[in-house]
């Protein structure tokens, strides 16, 4: 890889109601990630924290049921913006959580030059819930939904109107935990899902071959979204919403090491990385670690 990475932090924890996420950027710069990016010979280039507001109390909104939406809102439109500006320069965008929630500002970004644009979701969860389905309101399990289009109009419209992203465009890896909503979105949209059930029957090498496969036929761009709560929390505790029987760091790594070799990822973010649950920053050491694996670090 040959170009700038541009990093951004996004400090927010507004998607939904445990605190501490919000410290995750600093949480993952603190366990090296500079130092660690800048040993594989790849110019960094550190933007630093995009302000976020934060209310004195977190707040629902009345007539959407939604968490603090106002708040998220502004916050994934600065991002948005952010983003952008890094694909005009030429340069890669990493971005540092922080929630979920801050997916759609990344990808309303990176979708007002890149029209033709493949999602790869690395989650425990599917994020396709919308304040109709959604037992909780939080936006964080909404990014998806939105990005295809679906949801509140303040945030499925940052940046431009309307989707961001083609369903079909959308593979998700390691999903073990979707509400009822979602599975009906999923076989409505046609959404290509690898459960924990096909990583483990098929293998993790399988499973990225034909994600890659995939992809490379139908889009132009791909970006990767990691949610830590991907890997089991055996591997990853420091995250809000844990699921047992995730994928292992070895798994990950190996998935971050396939799409390297790849040579298909364009962008990237690593959310939900929580300092406050987490053991002696584990999860954001890990998080460092998969990051330079996607960026080409080997151990010979």
């Amino acid at each position: 890889m040959n170009k700038t990475i541009s990093l951004v932090g996004v400090p927010m924890d507004l998607g939904q109601n445990r605190r501490g996420v919000d410290m995750g950027p600093s949480a993952i710069r603190y366990a090296g990630v500079l130092d660690r990016l800048e040993a594989l010979n790849l110019t960094i280039e550190d933007l630093g924290d995009i302000q976020i507001h934060q209310p004195e109390r977190h707040q629902r909104d009345n007539r959407s049921n939604l968490r603090n939406l106002e708040e998220v809102a502004e916050g994934n439109t600065k991002l948005a913006n952010v983003v952008d500006d890094i694909i005009q320069k030429g340069n890669f965008p990493l971005v540092l959580g922080g929630d979920h929630s801050i997916a759609i500002g990344t990808l309303a970004g990176l979708a007002k030059t890149q029209k033709n644009l493949g999602v790869i979701w690395y989650d425990a969860h599917g994020d396709l819930n919308t304040s109709e389905t959604s037992p909780s309101g939080n936006i964080h399990g909404m990014p998806l939904a939105v990005s295809i289009g679906l949801g509140h109009e303040k945030l499925v419209n940052i940046g431009e109107e309307g989707a961001k992203v083609k369903p079909e465009n959308i593979v998700i890896i390691g999903a073990r935990s979707l509400d009822d909503g979602e599975r009906s979105l999923i076989r409505e949209k046609g959404i290509k899902v690898f459960t924990m059930h096909e990583v483990d029957r098929l293998g993790m090498s399988n499973v990225m071959n034909e994600t890659i496969q995939y992809l490379k036929e139908r889009v132009d761009n791909v970006h990767l979204s990691l949610d830590l709560d991907g890997l089991d929390p055996q591997d990853a505790p420091g995250v809000g919403t844990p699921v047992i029987g995730g994928m292992s760091y070895r798994e990950s790594h190996l998935a971050m090491e396939m799409l390297a070799e790849a040579k298909i990822i364009t962008s990237a973010e690593f959310v939900e990385v929580n300092p406050i649950l987490d053991e002696k920053n584990k999860t954001a050491s890990i998080a460092v670690g998969l990051m330079a694996s996607l960026l080409g670090e080997k151990l010979l």
